[in-house]
């Protein structure tokens, strides 16, 4: 079989698309033939050792992915061999076939193509922890979403607006900004490459806050983090709350640690994959409730692009450059 081998740290053109003996799976394990994987900013960092966890080398990056199960192990019940099953894994997807535990692999419907099944299940889990459990949402609340068009952004536009929050999209183009109204987005600030200087920064603080019509949000989710925090926490309401998801434009940011006294705000961090072993049963309910939503329509999730398996190294870069509307997902053939 073919995979995506990282064999050391460094730019993600040193990833090899090579050949490898297919694996076997354990007594508890199934082998999947990957049809479809979908593309995550952590993609993007794991390969350069910029991301929390480090694997061993050599490793495909890839977190999530669908296919057709290909052979069981003796111990395994959940599955037999043809069935068509999604799966979330700490890395690995960006391959032919994947050897997964059957507690990680779960049936998709007839109807739900590799593609889709794929691409939801790690953004709309993060931002369904986000904004349901950290940020607890309540119907009626204002939202504001920095990097609102990439995947987890949108995800959570999605999610937000299905659940009767009135949603402020923070984007950095007209294009992603288009992207953010069909989704429900009441309003949009456009913020290019963002703020430069002091000036700068209190310009866009206060065209953020003219967006809300409490005179503040009740919750900011912000995946991106560099020089859009401090500007955004200064549009935050009384008693809201900063979701810290991510930093996908670059730099950690610092910022006053007064602005949250005097808002008598809450500055929350968000890690889904920690959560997610910390808490299975919460997560596996999270789950449940967005396959249900997508089921009946409420949310759409969005695949923006697909590219063959092979050209996975031009993908990755993509998604690095924040050039990403929605998902993106590899196939193979």
């Amino acid at each position: 079989m073919k995979i995506l081998h990282c064999k050391e740290f460094g730019p993600v053109e040193n990833l090899v698309w090579e050949n490898i003996d297919s694996p076997e799976p354990g007594d508890d394990e199934v082998l999947i033939s990957v049809k479809a994987a979908a593309l995550n900013f952590p993609d993007y960092l794991i390969v350069q050792g910029l991301y929390q966890f480090k694997p061993e080398f050599p490793f495909a990056p890839g977190n999530e992915g669908a296919g057709v199960i290909k052979k069981i192990g003796k111990n395994v019940t959940k599955f037999k061999e043809g069935d068509r099953v999604y799966f979330m894994s700490a890395y690995g997807a960006f391959a032919e076939e994947i050897c997964m535990h059957e507690l990680g692999t779960f049936a998709i419907e007839e109807d739900t193509s590799f593609e889709m099944a794929a691409s939801y299940q790690m953004a709309y889990g993060t931002s369904y922890h986000a904004l349901m459990q950290r940020g607890e949402l309540k119907k009626d609340d204002e939202l504001l979403v920095l990097g609102a068009s990439g995947g987890v952004g949108l995800a959570a536009v999605d999610i937000a607006v299905a659940k009767g929050a009135r949603v402020v999209a923070g984007v950095s183009n007209e294009e992603k900004a288009q992207i953010c109204r069909d989704y429900g987005a009441a309003d949009v600030v456009i913020y290019g490459e963002g703020p430069k200087d002091k000036d700068e920064s209190k310009k866009l603080s206060l065209e953020l806050k003219s967006k809300s019509l409490k005179g503040g949000f009740d919750i900011i989710y912000d995946p991106i983090g560099d020089c859009y925090t401090e500007p955004a926490f200064r549009s935050i309401g009384w008693k809201g709350r900063y979701l810290v998801v991510g930093f996908a434009a670059g730099q950690i940011p610092k910022l006053p640690i007064n602005l949250s006294l005097l808002k008598g705000a809450s500055l929350v961090g968000v890690f889904w994959g920690s959560f997610t072993g910390r808490e299975p049963d919460l997560n596996t309910k999270n789950l449940n409730e967005i396959n249900q939503m997508l089921k009946d329509g409420e949310i759409k999730p969005l695949v923006s692009k697909t590219f063959p398996m092979e050209r996975a190294v031009e993908a990755i870069n993509l998604i690095g450059n924040r050039g990403v509307i929605g998902k993106v997902v590899l196939t193979n053939e």
